[in-house]
């Protein structure tokens, strides 16, 4: 019997969140933070809701499943979220020592692998699921803005 918890299955609940930070009018960007199947953080983007350049979606999801398990280090959890992290998350994530991240789109202008920053060595990285989906859902808002601008 095939499992229906795959990467797409969860990336689809990062995309999930993206819309609800889309409906906010925040960057559509959603994230999860998964153990053995089971959701233990989610989050989307909150930066224009609460004044904080740090509120990023990865940031929120990492505190979240931090707190659900009583402990800093996210090992044995995946991260799945819609756009590749920026440099602060991927620094974050390394220092959380997440076992794997799961991202859909590529950001070619500011995610870690332009920036140059490293993860955790142990770290196992999944690229492009989903890929198309996050990047409409990103490309739709920012039409949307600068057609209110």
């Amino acid at each position: 019997m095939l499992n229906p918890y795959d990467d797409t299955y969860f990336m689809k609940k990062a995309l999930e969140e993206a819309q609800t930070a889309f409906d906010q009018g925040e960057v559509p960007v959603g994230a999860v933070i998964v153990v053995q199947n089971r959701i233990i953080g989610r989050a989307h983007n909150l930066t224009e809701k609460l004044h904080d350049v740090t509120a990023h979606a990865e940031m929120q999801a990492i505190t979240s499943a931090a707190n659900f398990i009583g402990g800093k280090y996210l090992k044995g959890c995946t991260l799945y979220v819609t756009l590749e992290p920026c440099q602060m998350c991927a620094g974050a994530l390394y220092w959380s020592q997440i076992s794997r991240i799961v991202y859909g789109a590529a950001d070619l202008e500011r995610g870690y692998n332009v920036m140059g920053t490293t993860l955790h060595p142990k770290t196992e990285v999944v690229s492009g699921v989903l890929e198309n989906e996050a990047a409409e859902l990103l490309k739709r808002f920012f039409i949307k803005k600068r057609n209110l601008n």
